[in-house]
Order: C-alpha cells, then structure tokens, then sequence
C-alpha cells in the first residue's frame, strides 16, 4: 500500500474536494491517507500556504488545482514505482519505508537543530569574539594567565600586530604606524619604542598600564566577525527570512574591497615588495578606519550570503520532520481508533 501526504487547511474547498476524490479512489487504489494542517506549523505555512491543497506520494507531488484523473495517474505511477522497487530490492527498501514511520533520537536531534541552529552560531561567535576583549580586561585586573592563554590561543588564527590592534584601559583606541598617517593619534613606534619594522616585536607587545592591552584580534578580524554576528542577530529577529545576498554583490561589496585594501598593504611592503616588478609599488600602510570597514562589510555580506542558505536547508528538514510527525501522529490516532472499536 503506498503512503499519501495531503497538506491542507480549514475552510478549504479545494482541500475537500481532493480528499473526496482520494476516498473515491481507495478502492481502485489503495492507500494509506496522512492528513497535514498546515495551520499549525509556520514552516509548513509559509511553504505550501499559496499552494494546498498539495499531495504527495513518494517523489512525486501535486499542487492545486487538480482534477482526480490527476490524483488516479500520480497514484498509479507511484505504485509501479513501489513494485518496481520491491521487485529490485525489496527488503533495503522496505526498511526504508519503515524509518519514515518512526523517530529516532538522529531525527529529533535534527528537528532541533534546525529550530535551534541560530542561537547556536551566534553564542559561537559571541564567544569568539567575546574572549579577545577578555584577554585586555584580564591584564587589566592583573590576572595575567588566563589573558596570556587566550593571547596565544588567538595567536595561531591572527597576526596579532599590535600597530594593527585596538587597545583597551590606555591612553589611545589604536597606535597605528606612521605610515598609516593617522592624524591626532600618538604612533605605534612613537608610543612604544619599537621599531616599526620589526613585526615579530609588534606581534609580542600586548601593551602596558600605560598605552592598554591590546585585543587579541586584529582591527580587521573583530570587524568581521562583529558583522557576522550582526547580521546573525538581525537574521535571527527577522525570524530567518531574510533572502540570501546574491553572489555577485557578495563579491563586489564584501570581497573586493578587503581584497584591493589588504593585498595592496602586503604586496607593497617586505619582504614582497623586495620581488620585481612588486618593487615598484609604492608603500602602503591601511588605516584602522579602512581595515574596520572593508572587515564590517566582509562579514556582513557573508552571513548575508551564507545563512539564508543554511536557512534554506534547515527548512526543508523542517518540512520533512513536521511531515514525519503528522504521519505518525495519524497513524497512532488509526490505530487508537481500531483498538476503540474493537473492543
């Protein structure tokens, strides 16, 4: 017996009129019936609200309006479809069928996860971004290792340069280099007594009482993921239904210009700018105005790219649980019914 999903509504002629003409047609075909209100989930609303009613059978489905020769053939494609599985592997494919007729912990733990999932990215980048400004917060209570574990830990994923940092309890929000030509603002060099040139020094400094401590991410990288988790916020309040950013102005707003700012920074200085015709790049040091808004719009434009489209795949196993859950809530009601008649 082949298995049929009507999804519906109240005060649906349309939806009445279909389940009379699958009734007509148990006889020439049998089938076992799942009845759907898409009423009672938002998910199952905004997909097929439009639409019902809506049958399904097997892979096959039918959106209104549609007649019952509609109903006969799709019912009769769908048993052969069976038989012809049956006949090729019967006992894989009735395992199959079996697992659609059960919940197991893997398939609530995916219902969840695609309800939950949000949160779940967004308290991840809270944290990731949330334990930078620790490490500075940490050193500035003097407790000093635990905010060195996290200047380390943050260490293998950024370059750490503190003219690239910004800096928290000091005199000044950033000490860029002189190059940068930030104006109003004290140079790294100036401030610290290092040589501008020596990276290595720069990545090591992580500040004093004095200038701060600085955050254990780079000014580019906390915009980034700031963005993310904007974007991840805004999403989320917007119940998920913001469309999905098209990649071309994905690549144009978020990926261009971090691409033109950081590699014209790195292509002109050492030791590239020592490899011909690089050499002939004039020196250029970014600003942490420029580094703050190309990351900004990276991780904007990102999210904006990529969640929508977690989205999308979050609702279809959505759709497919509440799918589940109704069917085997109709067959527990079926079941409940015979054993009352019974006895």
């Amino acid at each position: 017996m082949i298995n049929v999903t009507l999804y519906l509504r109240e005060n649906c002629h349309l939806c009445e009129t279909t389940k009379a003409d699958l009734a007509s047609l148990q006889a020439e075909i049998p089938h076992r019936l799942v009845e759907v209100d898409i009423d009672g989930n938002r998910d199952l609303l905004v997909a097929y609200g439009l639409e019902v009613p809506v049958v399904e059978v097997g892979p096959y489905r039918l959106i209104a309006p549609m007649t019952r020769d509609d109903l006969k053939m799709t019912l009769s494609a769908a048993v052969d479809r069976v038989n012809h599985l049956t006949t090729i592997n019967g006992d894989e494919y009735q395992r199959h069928l079996e697992l659609g007729w059960s919940v197991s912990n893997a398939d609530r733990f995916s219902y969840w996860l695609s309800n939950h999932y949000m949160t779940l990215f967004n308290l991840f980048v809270f944290l990731y971004l949330g334990l930078p400004f620790l490490a500075p917060t940490l050193m500035d209570a003097g407790v000093s290792t635990p905010a060195r574990l996290i200047y380390r830990s943050y260490g293998a994923v950024c370059h750490q340069f503190a003219f690239r940092s910004w800096f928290l309890f000091g005199e000044q929000p950033v000490y860029p280099r002189a190059a940068a030509g930030v104006q109003g603002l004290i140079p790294f060099g100036v401030a610290t007594g290092i040589n501008e040139g020596d990276i290595w020094a720069a990545r090591e400094f992580i500040g004093n009482p004095t200038l701060g401590f600085k955050v254990a991410l780079c000014e580019r990288d906390v915009a980034i993921y700031g963005g993310i988790l904007l974007f991840g916020l805004v999403f989320s309040l917007t119940g998920k239904r913001i469309k999905p950013l098209p990649w071309y102005i994905w690549i144009l707003i978020g990926i261009v210009p971090i691409g033109l700012d950081g590699f014209s920074q790195i292509l002109s200085q050492p030791p590239l700018n020592l490899i011909p015709p690089l050499n002939l790049l004039p020196y250029r040091e970014s600003t942490p105005l420029l580094r703050t808004l190309t990351g900004a719009l990276f991780g904007i434009t990102t999210a904006w790219f990529g969640y929508p489209l977690v989205e999308e795949s979050m609702l279809d196993t959505r759709k497919y649980m509440a799918t589940k859950f109704a069917r085997i809530r109709s067959e527990a009601r079926e079941v409940k019914k015979r054993v009352g008649t019974s006895i």
